[in-house]
């Protein structure tokens, strides 16, 4: 029998521990709903000063006025947000307070978005550079925020509101939220 030196096992060795790896990282526990918030259990941090044209002035007391409050990141050339859409439309339409905040936009492109597939938001922020949603630790937009009528940050949703994802965990958060 020939002996095998240890030296030409390390490809197999490598190459092993890799395809584990890579096993672990496909067939392993779904951990993108386990995004970390600082913000969770504490007050929301500040919103715009700026408000999307035509539209009614987003403030830090909206965000403690009493009532759930949802506050979504969105803007105008992102895909994503527009899939969300008419899941925000049917939310506002069952009395959900929805606050938008529109993520590194142009102002005549937010407004128009909001004027030709109807607007679902209570109140606006406009964040041009992007600074107040690094405030809220968003990353990129759509991000949707369960804030409590005190200015609890709830919970933090990193997606589009859309399919399994949005009817397994968002919804039970919400109802949560209004319990």
């Amino acid at each position: 029998m020939a002996k095998i030196a240890p030296l030409h096992l390390l490809p197999l060795v490598v190459v092993s521990g890799l395809l584990g790896l890579g096993a672990t990282a496909l067939f392993g526990p779904d951990n993108r709903d386990e995004l970390p918030s600082t913000f969770i259990g504490s007050q929301a941090p500040a919103v715009p000063q700026e408000a999307v044209q035509g539209t009614v002035q987003l403030t830090d007391a909206d965000l403690r006025a009493g009532e759930i409050t949802l506050v979504n990141f969105w803007a105008s050339w992102c895909p994503p947000c527009r899939a969300e859409h008419p899941n925000l439309l049917d939310l506002e339409a069952e009395g959900y307070r929805i606050a938008g905040i529109n993520f590194r936009d142009q102002q005549d492109q937010a407004s128009e978005y909001l004027t030709n597939y109807e607007d679902p938001f209570f109140a606006t922020g406009f964040d041009l550079r992007g600074r107040n949603a690094i405030d809220w630790g968003v990353t990129a937009p759509p991000e949707t925020f369960i804030v409590d009528g005190d200015g609890t940050v709830l919970f933090r949703f990193v997606g589009p509101l859309v399919g399994s994802d949005y009817e397994q965990r968002f919804l039970p958060e919400l109802a949560k939220a209004l319990e």
